[in-house]
């Protein structure tokens, strides 16, 4: 079999697999999950058809009914097997991933790890409704973040003092919390400011509506929406128009400049 150059046996692969369609992967996900020797993957959150791409004799370990002192222990064993790890995750690992207490266990038992970037919900999401999510003139900031719930959020992010920037909010992890969150977002947006609630994006059963804000959390519930549920809340999504300066004829930069505008 060929093998990677940059790729190194006895090591912690931590895999973003993005949103979940497999086409999405990037070039060196894909590349390491055809060369790893074990995959850990969150199986409530990664399709399986992503497990096409691993070698016919990968082992394969799903990880949902595991908790974290487990799911370590088993990469500490395989690595130290001699044996590569791929630990996959959905979406991008710097968000929601829980990778923060994984890296910080493998450090402490001396296990060498790399981090390899997924694409995430909200990238996909934009990409699903054809819109930039920072238009000139309208709307140049997008916001991450997330209601609290289980995981409280600390009270300098609450949700409502984010609102106040009317950006390009991306709320994760929030449809159980859709009235709160709903409710919170009005005291600082317009109530028809739309709405796009994405449903499992890259999946074969993937949903989008864009509805105002004000129907936002009747629309979770009608759907019976409780998780895998993205809100992109945006200006972005109005029939607004606004142009970047980089390709405007009237604007001069490095690459592109004026004479006639450099004599005056």
């Amino acid at each position: 079999m060929e093998t990677n150059q940059n790729f190194i046996k006895t090591a912690v692969y931590i895999v973003g697999a993005g949103p979940g369609d497999p086409d999405l992967l990037t070039v060196k996900a894909q590349k390491l999950l055809s060369h790893a020797d074990v995959i850990l993957f969150a199986d409530s959150l990664v399709p399986e058809q992503i497990l096409n791409l691993c070698r016919p004799d990968a082992e394969i370990i799903p990880t949902a009914n595991q908790t974290l002192e487990e799911i370590v222990a088993l990469m500490v064993e395989r690595v130290r097997s001699h044996k590569s790890i791929v630990r996959l995750h959905s979406g991008d690992p710097s968000l929601y991933s829980a990778v923060h207490e994984q890296m910080q266990m493998l450090s402490e038992a001396n296990i060498p790890f790399e981090v390899v970037p997924g694409i995430s919900a909200f990238q996909a999401a934009a990409a699903k409704l054809k819109v930039e999510l920072t238009i000139p003139g309208l709307v140049q900031t997008i916001i991450l973040t997330r209601i609290s719930g289980r995981t409280e959020v600390p009270s300098t992010e609450e949700l409502a003092s984010l609102a106040a920037h009317q950006a390009s909010l991306c709320l994760y992890l929030s449809a159980r919390h859709v009235e709160n969150a709903q409710a919170k977002l009005l005291e600082h947006y317009p109530d028809e400011t739309p709405v796009a609630i994405c449903f499992r994006l890259g999946w074969p059963d993937e949903k989008i509506w864009v509805v105002p804000l004000k129907q936002m959390a009747e629309c979770t519930q009608q759907e019976n929406l409780i998780r895998t549920t993205l809100y992109v809340i945006t200006p972005a999504l109005l029939p607004k128009t606004g142009r970047s300066h980089l390709y405007n004829p009237e604007y001069n930069h490095l690459f592109r400049s004026d004479s006639k505008a450099i004599e005056e």
